[in-house]
């Protein structure tokens, strides 16, 4: 696959999953220092990656609460906790997957992200209700 057409659908995959404003704000602050990574996450990450139909958009949100939360990365983690909600990952999904990484990978990271999911949950809810 030509690394255009890998971009596109990389900046298209991003939209759908983050929502166009999310992306849109991040490629309008990119400068000539960041550009390329930003380029590189939107092929590769967005593109190659998420582009690969084996796995649902579902299936990868859920994947990356998990990874993001035993990485205790948490702007991440709230970007794709809205995310998934957007891929329909439900709150209870949500809290199970938040609550097995509490046994893999310790109960201060799932706490630390529980405060971030319910964060990032309500921001996403007073979105998509106008509030």
């Amino acid at each position: 696959m030509e690394f255009e057409e890998r971009f596109e659908r990389g900046f298209a995959n991003r939209k759908e999953v983050l929502g166009a404003a999310h992306v849109e704000k991040s490629w309008a602050a990119a400068d000539d220092f960041n550009r390329p990574i930003q380029k590189l996450v939107t092929e590769y990450c967005w593109g190659e990656v998420w582009g690969d139909p084996t796995l649902s958009f579902k299936t990868r949100s859920m994947l990356n609460i998990g990874i993001l939360t035993a990485m205790s990365q948490h702007h991440e983690l709230s970007v794709h906790i809205k995310g998934a909600l957007k891929n329909g990952v439900t709150r209870e999904e949500i809290r199970a997957v938040l609550i097995q990484t509490a046994v893999y990978c310790g109960a201060p990271l799932a706490l630390a992200a529980f405060r971030v999911a319910s964060a990032a949950i309500k921001a996403y809810e007073d979105e998509s209700h106008g509030a």
